[in-house]
């Protein structure tokens, strides 16, 4: 098989001390496409993993059969096959006390999706709601375009690459068609199609407006009016959202302290984080920990200032 999920090691680069661990696509050859598609047991047994940790890829998983619970962030989804599920790249997940779990999982990178129409934006939506329940008539026309994306990435064709990402967009395109599921997104192009990109992936950073417009190569007013544009939101709206989202993250799946996670996110100051972390979720990363996860306070997350 030409892809698996793989530990940190080699060429994956280990999370910071206290992460999740990080999986990344393997690919054997340079000259192959960075996806992968096929059963949980040619993925291999990472893809059941029920430890939590982060992917630098995509996953769309079409469980059909099995029980337990999938946790995704601050969700936890109850399996009740058919189902289909979006995990995006950063997000924490792992599988809980799952039994009989059986499916097919479809694999890829960003770097797969470049000139795809829309996609990137269109799986950023899904990931709103990343987990919906199929009826048969789609749990039927889902199998078949899973089964075919296997089948087109096992065999590796003459133009196999155009034909999975064909595949792929109509995939996500009748996904977001499921009830509840992504509006159909608007056109996000340019510096603001970079710059939400950069944001989505800059939770642990803490870059500010001005660092993203410097790596951009723009103003950052230019940067501000060309976001506002695109997204009805300001940059400095979508860092925050970021920050704090990469918080809880940190706050729910690690034992991190609160200290320590300050610092991930890109606060000297875990006083002012706190007040930052209250402002945008409503309430303490301390309440919050004891709210979502199952772990006992600790005097560190009680005083940021310890």
């Amino acid at each position: 098989m030409r892809g698996t999920t793989v530990l940190p090691g080699g060429p994956c680069t280990a999370p910071r001390e206290g992460e999740p661990p990080v999986h990344r696509l393997q690919v054997r050859l340079p000259d192959e496409v960075p996806f992968a598609a096929g059963g949980f047991d040619a993925m291999g047994p990472m893809s059941r993993a029920a430890f939590p940790h982060r992917h630098t890829f995509y996953e769309i998983v079409h469980v059909v059969g099995g029980s337990g619970v999938h946790v995704l962030d601050l969700q936890r989804y109850e399996v009740r096959p058919p189902q289909l599920g979006v995990i995006l790249p950063g997000q924490v997940h792992h599988w809980e006390g799952v039994r009989g779990l059986e499916g097919s999982l479809v694999l890829f990178t960003p770097e797969f999706l470049l000139g795809g129409a829309g996609d990137e934006e269109l799986l950023r939506r899904l990931g709103e709601r990343p987990w919906a329940g199929l009826d048969a008539a789609t749990h039927e026309r889902t199998d078949r375009l899973m089964r075919e994306l296997a089948e087109e990435y096992r065999h590796g064709a003459d133009g196999f690459a155009g034909v999975l990402r064909s595949l792929l967009h109509v995939l996500l395109v009748r996904a977001a068609r499921l009830p509840g599921g992504a509006a159909r997104p608007a056109p996000v192009r340019g510096i603001a199609e970079e710059f939400v990109r950069l944001a989505g992936r800059a939770g642990a950073d803490g870059p500010s407006v001005r660092e993203c417009a410097e790596r951009l190569g723009v103003t950052p007013g230019h940067l501000t009016e060309a976001v506002r544009a695109a997204t009805g939101r300001t940059p400095a709206a979508l860092l925050r959202e970021a920050r704090t989202r990469e918080a809880q993250r940190l706050l729910v799946s690690t034992e991190l302290s609160i200290r320590q996670i300050a610092a991930r996110v890109g606060f000297a100051d875990p006083a002012y984080f706190c007040r930052f972390f209250r402002r945008e979720t409503g309430r303490s990363p301390g309440d919050f920990r004891k709210h979502h996860d199952r772990r006992a306070p600790s005097l560190e997350d009680a005083d940021p200032r310890a």
